[in-house]
């Protein structure tokens, strides 16, 4: 079930927040896989349970109290929501602090969602060097996605990084992407190909049959719950969907560098 299509219970009251206006244009969040089970403590567990009788078929990953008085996080489907301790009220919606102006509710499901940067299949993947090179961002990418043609305009301006790609076509919204990826991956220069692709619209001359990965990379996505492009996933694990620009961009893989080298040690 999914939240975005959730159906409540008969009587149930429900309290929408309005989220403030995003930064910048972006898809719908990806859920990356769940978090470690949560060793339930008998007013979880009720909660739960009132949950499960009101919004029946929710998928209920996590519940944990907030610092906000009466109010209960709920990780939930593909993405959180607040219930009050008796579940007469379910709020939909983002959790602003006013005074440092940050999204409470996005920072939080962030940390709750990271993927083990090491655990990814980098053979699925073609890895493209700027400069040194020391510096790690993998990304799942469409190749027919306005917005990951967007943030390969971005990534231009990078250095110092070495960006592993992994061809995630969408079917559904690019029937033509499946292919495109294949003919890129089955070229003797792959990063080369993906970079003319998106700069020229220019295809390698090939037939795209050799043995490749696009099947594979969407099966990782559905195991790692990756619905949206692109989806960058950064050196801590912390996964962050759209396309960012580049301020954006080296805000966050600066600080991912530095929490990835602090848990090394």
């Amino acid at each position: 079930m999914n939240i975005k299509h959730l159906t409540l219970a008969a009587g149930m009251a429900v309290a929408l927040v309005a989220a403030l206006p995003a930064a910048a244009q972006a898809p719908a969040p990806a859920r990356p896989a769940a978090p470690a089970a949560q060793a339930a403590s008998p007013e979880m567990a009720a909660i739960r349970k009132l949950i499960e009788q009101r919004v029946p078929g929710m998928e209920i990953r996590q519940i944990t109290k907030t610092d906000i008085a009466g109010l209960y996080e709920v990780l939930a489907d593909d993405r959180i929501v607040y219930v009050d301790p008796a579940v007469n009220y379910l709020f939909m919606g983002s959790i602003y602090d006013l005074a440092s102006k940050q999204n409470l509710t996005d920072a939080r499901y962030q940390k709750l969602n990271r993927i083990a940067f090491d655990s990814l299949p980098f053979d699925q993947s073609f890895k493209r060097v700027r400069g040194d090179g020391s510096r790690r961002i993998a990304m799942f990418s469409d190749a027919d996605c306005p917005f990951c043609a967007r943030i390969e305009k971005e990534l231009q301006g990078m250095t110092n990084v070495t960006i592993y790609t992994f061809p995630f076509p969408i079917d559904s919204l690019h029937p033509a992407a499946a292919q495109k990826s294949r003919q890129i991956w089955c070229s003797a220069d792959r990063g080369k190909a993906w970079d003319e692709w998106f700069q020229k619209q220019k295809l390698p001359d090939n037939k795209g049959d050799c043995a490749n990965p696009v099947v594979a990379n969407q099966a990782l996505g559905e195991k790692l719950h990756i619905s949206a492009t692109p989806t960058l996933v950064f050196a801590d694990g912390s996964v962050v969907p759209g396309a960012l620009p580049l301020a954006q961009l080296e805000q966050m893989l600066a600080k991912a560098e530095t929490e990835a080298k602090a848990a090394a040690k």
